[in-house]
């Protein structure tokens, strides 16, 4: 009978040893659980701000819009003054002989391109000049109609030069005095013509008067004391 009871104890202990045992280890792997989150942070916070864009979106990409192509204005074609002017039949006989190189193959001309008369082409001024002292002896005015440069302005009263002003044809001629140097002109006169139709139409006449005292000693007023 002793050695029963005995047993009996002996089982009870070890089946209360067994409930602790299964304690501890229920207790242990709760313990590990924690740890393991504590070690892995601190959830769905570490991964930063949900984001708010549609799933898929993705922000068009800034690009640079291209500078618009624009086209420069066509140059004009350079033309041949010389061969233009002594071809041409209305230009006196003496101007096309005077019409020689200063300096080897250099010709005194001076050529102005732009828009006088409204044609699709450029027109072309042309004012011929003295080697010696570069007085203007004749100027002139040329017009492309179908493909070849026509005569439909001319001066030919030295000293005479022409301009091209804002769409207008400026033609300055010097005055003369008696007595005046090359140099030295008494005056001009400023003529403005416009385009209309098909000739030149004068709009405007200007005359100025030089003073000669600029290019001298100025007078010394008298002391009548």
């Amino acid at each position: 009978m002793r050695i029963r009871a005995g047993v009996r104890r002996v089982l009870g202990v070890v089946k209360a040893g067994s409930s602790v045992i299964a304690g501890l280890a229920a207790l242990g792997l709760f313990v590990g659980a924690l740890a393991a989150c504590s070690a892995g942070g601190t959830g769905a916070r570490d991964e930063g701000p949900a984001r708010t864009d549609p799933v898929g979106s993705t922000a068009p990409a800034a690009t640079a819009s291209p500078a618009p192509s624009t086209s420069p204005s066509p140059s004009p074609s350079a033309v041949n003054a010389v061969r233009l002017v002594k071809a041409d039949p209305k230009v006196s006989t003496d101007i096309k002989r005077d019409l020689k190189p200063c300096v080897a193959d250099e010709y005194p001309v001076d050529v102005s391109y732009g828009n006088l008369t409204g044609a699709a082409a450029t027109d072309v001024v042309v004012n011929v000049m003295t080697c010696g002292d570069a007085v203007g002896i004749g100027t002139y005015v040329y017009r492309d109609e179908g493909g070849t440069y026509q005569n439909v302005f001319q001066a030919e009263e030295p000293p005479v030069y022409a301009e091209i002003d804002r769409g207008d044809l400026v033609v300055t001629k010097q005055v003369y005095d008696k007595g005046d140097s090359v140099a030295s002109p008494s005056g001009e006169e400023i003529l403005t013509y416009r385009w209309s139709g098909d000739h030149f139409v004068q709009e405007s006449r200007t005359h100025n008067d030089y003073s000669h005292a600029v290019d001298g000693a100025s007078p010394v007023p008298s002391d009548d004391g």
